[in-house]
C-alpha cells in the first residue's frame, strides 16, 4: 500500500467512527434509455419470460463523508453546484417480467475491463456481451431460478464499444506525475506501436525513459538500436534491438497528465446498488425499475472484476453512506492474493501482476487474505476484512481460485501469512481451489496448442462448480444453512509446497518441464522505475503421481482421469521462453497403451492399464459425480452432463 492510500484508510477508519452525519451520496439520475423484451421472449420454467432494462446513472459523493475519503484524489475532483463530485456509469439489467416471479436476490456481475462475464460462467452461455437471442441465454440456469442480474462500469478507462459496460469520471486538474508503461509484444514487428493510459505533457521523447530486458529477473538495459518516439500523446512507436525476442519486457517512464478519479468506480458500485435496492426513485423522481423485488444480493467477480471485489471489500465500500449492507455474498472468482490498482493517482486497472508480465505494478501486494495478519517484511498489520469488520458489514465470502492463481496470482499467500504459517478463515469465508484448472476456459473448450505456449492447453471448465457454490451461498444468506467446508491447500495439512517439482510430487512426463520461477510477491520500491525487494514465500498445490492437486474440489472427471492437467504452461522459443504462458494451463494425455507409454519413458500408467473394460472409467465418473452431489458441489442436473463427455 503506498503512503497516500495509508493516509487515506485512515482517514477513513477514524472519520467513520466519528461520523453521525445522514448519507449525502445518491443516485442523482437515472435515465432508462429502453426496456425490451430479453433474449426473444424466450421463457425461463415457472419464472416466464425476462426484460432487459438499458439505462444510465450519475451519483453525486460527498468528498468530506467518511465513507468516501479513502477515494484517492476525490479532494481534487471538480465538483458539482452541490459541493458534489460526479461519475456516470452504464447499467443493464436482466429482471424477471413478472415481478412476482422473481426469487428477490440480485447478483451483481462485476464486468471484466467492459465485459460481462457472468453468463458465461453460470449459463454455459456464448454471447459475450450480446444478451439479444434466446440461444444467448445458454442454459438459463439463473434465468430459472429468477435471479435479477445487473452490471454497471466501474473502470473509468475503459473506451465504449463492442457492448462494453463503460463509467465515466472526472480528471483532476493541472496534474502531472511520472507514469510507468510495460509493453510485451509478443511479436517481431519493428517498429511496434503501443497506447499510453495517459496523454504525455511532454512530447520529447529525450525527457522520458525507456529500457528493455528479456525476462522478468534481467537488469534494466538500454542497448544499441532501442528507441521510441511519441505518436502523439497516447500513442508511441518503439524501435526493437536485436538480441530480443518477442516476449521482452518494455518499459516507458513518461511524464503524463489528466489522472482521473478512478477510486470512484467502487462507490457507483455500491451507490448503484443501494439505490436499486432501497429506494423508489431518484432524487429527480424517476421510478427505480426494480423498486420491491430485492430482498438479498450476491456480488460474482471473475479475475480482474474478482480482484475489484477484494479492493471493494477492502476499502470499505460494502456499507453505503447509510450505514446499510450493499452485498450479503461475495464470489471472488480467480483472484488469488491480489487486489487492483485502481485507486491510486495515474492507476491503470487493466494490469495484473503476473511472473513475466506487470510484476512490479501495484495491486498485489499485503494484505493477501482475510482475517487480520502481520506482515513479516514490514511488521504492518492489516486484512482484506478489517473495514467491514468495523463497520459491521462483512459479507459471507465463497472465494475460488483454480490452480493457476497457486502460479500466477498469489493464492499461496490466502491460507498462510507472510512468514508461512498457517492462518485460520473467520466464519464467513470459505475457500475453494478448482483442482487443476487453467485460469479460465470456457465451456465448450477444445486443448489445443496455443501460439506462445508450449503444451496443448487445458479445457476444464469451472461452471459446474460455481452453480453449485452459487446456490449454497445463496442458501447460506437466505436461509443460515452452512455451505460445505473449504477445500482449499493448506501447510497444515501439507497440502501445500514450496514451488519445485520434488516438494509438490509432480510427475516426470516426457518432454514436459516443470515451472523454473512463479509469480513470487515481494516489497516494491516507490522508485520510478519501480526496484524489486525482500520477497515473500511462496507456495503451490502438492500434486498426487498424476499431477493431481491433492486438495481442492475435484471434478467427476479428474477421478477418473485420461490426462494430467495443469493451470499453468510454460512460454515457448521466440516469446520468452521457459517463463509461464500468462493464464493458459495444460492437457498433457496419458499414453493409450502400456507399450506405448514404456516406449516414451512415461510413468504414468496408460488408459488401457486403467480402464481394462468398456465402461470402467464411466462408472467412476458417476460415482464421483453423486458423491459431489451429495456433499453439495455439484448439481443433481450437471450429472449427466459429465456421463455424456465420457461417451
Amino acid at each position: 500500500m503506498t503512503k497516500q492510500q495509508l493516509l487515506c484508510a485512515t482517514a477513513f477508519a477514524a472519520g467513520l467512527a466519528a461520523s453521525t452525519q445522514q448519507a449525502t451520496a445518491k443516485v442523482v439520475k437515472f435515465e432508462v434509455v429502453r426496456i425490451e423484451s430479453a433474449f426473444e421472449g424466450r421463457t425461463f420454467g415457472s419464472v416466464g419470460t425476462y426484460d432487459r432494462v438499458v439505462a444510465r446513472a450519475t451519483i453525486a459523493v460527498a468528498p468530506d463523508d467518511p465513507h468516501n475519503r479513502v477515494i484517492v484524489d476525490i479532494d481534487q475532483a471538480p465538483r458539482n453546484a452541490q459541493g458534489l463530485v460526479e461519475a456516470t456509469t452504464d447499467v443493464e439489467i436482466l429482471r424477471p417480467t413478472v415481478a412476482a416471479n422473481g426469487n428477490r436476490h440480485l447478483i451483481y456481475d462485476v464486468v471484466n475491463r467492459g465485459s460481462k462475464r457472468a453468463l458465461a460462467m453460470f449459463n454455459d452461455s456464448d454471447a459475450g456481451n450480446d444478451l439479444s437471442k434466446a440461444a444467448d441465454a445458454g442454459n438459463g440456469f439463473l434465468m430459472n431460478r429468477g435471479y435479477t442480474v445487473i452490471w454497471s462500469g466501474w473502470q473509468g478507462d475503459i473506451g465504449a464499444g463492442g457492448g462494453r459496460v463503460t463509467l465515466s469520471v472526472p480528471v483532476v486538474p493541472q496534474v502531472q506525475g511520472l507514469v510507468r508503461e510495460e509493453f510485451i509484444f509478443d511479436q517481431a514487428e519493428n517498429p511496434a506501436t503501443a497506447n499510453l493510459s495517459y496523454p504525455a505533457a511532454d512530447l520529447d521523447p529525450a525527457h522520458a525513459r525507456i529500457f528493455v530486458r528479456q525476462y522478468e529477473t534481467d537488469a534494466r538495459a538500454t542497448p544499441a538500436g532501442l528507441s521510441f518516439k511519441f505518436d502523439g500523446p497516447r500513442k508511441v512507436s518503439i524501435t526493437r534491438p536485436a538480441g530480443f525476442d518477442g516476449g521482452a519486457i518494455y518499459e516507458i517512464v513518461y511524464e503524463a497528465k489528466e489522472p482521473k478519479v478512478m477510486g470512484l468506480g467502487f462507490a457507483a458500485t455500491r451507490d448503484l446498488v443501494s439505490f436499486l435496492r432501497h429506494e423508489s426513485a431518484d432524487a429527480a423522481g424517476t421510478a427505480n425499475v426494480l423498486a420491491g423485488r430485492i430482498d438479498r444480493a450476491v456480488a460474482f467477480g471473475q479475475s480482474q472484476s474478482g480482484r475489484y471485489l477484494h479492493d471493494f471489500l477492502y476499502y470499505g465500500f460494502n456499507a453505503d453512506e447509510a450505514g446499510r449492507v450493499v452485498f450479503e455474498g461475495l464470489m471472488p472468482h480467480l483472484a488469488g492474493g491480489k487486489k487492483t490498482f485502481t485507486n491510486v493517482r495515474f492507476s491503470q486497472p487493466g494490469r495484473s501482476a503476473y511472473q513475466h508480465a506487470d510484476t512490479l505494478y501495484p495491486g498485489a501486494e499485503f494484505p493477501f487474505t482475510y482475517p487480520m495478519t502481520t506482515d513479516a517484511l514490514t511488521g504492518k498489520r492489516d486484512g482484506m476484512l478489517a473495514r467491514c469488520l468495523a463497520s459491521n458489514s462483512c459479507p459471507r465470502i465463497i472465494k475460488t481460485d483454480t490452480e493457476l492463481e497457486f502460479y500466477q496470482g498469489r493464492a499461496g499467500l490466502v491460507s498462510v501469512d507472510t512468514a508461512g504459517n498457517p492462518v485460520t478463515m473467520p466464519d464467513n469465508v470459505r475457500l475453494f481451489l478448482l483442482s487443476n484448472l487453467q485460469h479460465a476456459a470456457p465451456h465448450n473448450a477444445k486443448s489445443v496448442i496455443t501460439r506462445q505456449c508450449s503444451y496443448p492447453s487445458n479445457p476444464l471448465y469451472a461452471g459446474t462448480s460455481l452453480r453449485a457454490l452459487l446456490v449454497a451461498l445463496d442458501q447460506w444468506i437466505s436461509d443460515g444453512r452452512e455451505p460445505p467446508a473449504s477445500r482449499y491447500p493448506s501447510r497444515a495439512d501439507g497440502t501445500l509446497a514450496e514451488p519445485n517439482a520434488a516438494s509438490v510430487g509432480f510427475p516426470a512426463i516426457p518432454g514436459v518441464t516443470y515451472p523454473r520461477r512463479i509469480n513470487v510477491a515481494a516489497l516494491v520500491s516507490d522508485a520510478m522505475p519501480p526496484v524489486r525487494g525482500k520477497e515473500y514465500p511462496a507456495f503451490v498445490p502438492r500434486t498426487d503421481a498424476d499431477g493431481r492437486d491433492l486438495a481442492g474440489l475435484r471434478l467427476p472427471t479428474l477421478e477418473a482421469p485420461a490426462a494430467t492437467h495443469t493451470g499453468w504452461n510454460l512460454r515457448k522459443a521466440g516469446f520468452g521462453e521457459g517463463e509461464l504462458c500468462d493464464n493458459t494451463g495444460s492437457m498433457l494425455p496419458f499414453a493409450k497403451t502400456k507399450e506405448e507409454r514404456m516406449a516414451s519413458g512415461d510413468a504414468r500408467p496408460s488408459l488401457a492399464e486403467r480402464y481394462p473394460n468398456p465402461g470402467d472409467r464411466a462408472a467412476l465418473i458417476e460415482k464421483a459425480a453423486k458423491k459431489l452431489v451429495a456433499d453439495r458441489l455439484l448439481l443433481e442436473e450437471d450429472v449427466k452432463g459429465f456421463l455424456q463427455a465420457t461417451n
